[in-house]
């Protein structure tokens, strides 16, 4: 089963955080990802994934605009049906990477995604939006976003493994 993760990183950090959301997500049998900055997404391996992970830095406590202008001009993919989430990186705690999280939620339902966190339906960690790499926090971040690839890997084996 083929996953995708695309992200936007201008330092490196959210890019860093898609490597380690891959690690995790490879720990579950029978699933291929592979990542893609934005800018260069393979549209027949997107075209082929059941699930699709989104990664974004916070700017001025919302999502990075190339996001929005990807999700705006995604005509190419069909991403209903597939499951969706998102993780976020930000400069501080009160950087508003709730709302960038909840701003990519929004628009993973607009193109008819299934949206997956874990929530609280894994236990601890909790992972209600999806996963937060912080400045200055990043080995927690980090810890996050292993164990968030992971859930959403057997969540989309789960919806679509054979």
């Amino acid at each position: 089963m083929k996953i995708s993760i695309l992200y936007f990183s201008q330092t490196g950090n959210t890019q860093r955080m898609a490597d380690i959301v891959k690690t995790g997500m490879e720990t579950v049998p029978n699933v291929e990802v592979r990542m893609f900055p934005l800018d260069a997404v393979d549209d027949d391996f997107l075209n082929e994934s059941k699930a699709v992970i989104f990664g974004t830095p916070t700017y001025f406590a919302n999502t990075c605009w190339q996001l929005k202008k990807w999700f705006d001009e995604s005509h190419n993919y069909n991403l209903g049906g597939k499951l969706g989430a998102v993780f976020a990186t930000a400069n501080g705690l009160q950087g508003g990477f709730h709302t960038a999280l909840s701003t990519v939620i929004d628009h993973l339902i607009t193109k008819g995604m299934l949206v997956y966190s874990s929530g609280t339906g894994c236990g601890r960690p909790y992972i209600h939006l999806g996963a937060v790499a912080v400045k200055g926090h990043y080995e927690q971040g980090e810890s996050l976003c292993y164990i968030f690839g992971q859930r959403i890997a057997q969540k989309a084996s789960e919806l679509f493994g054979e």
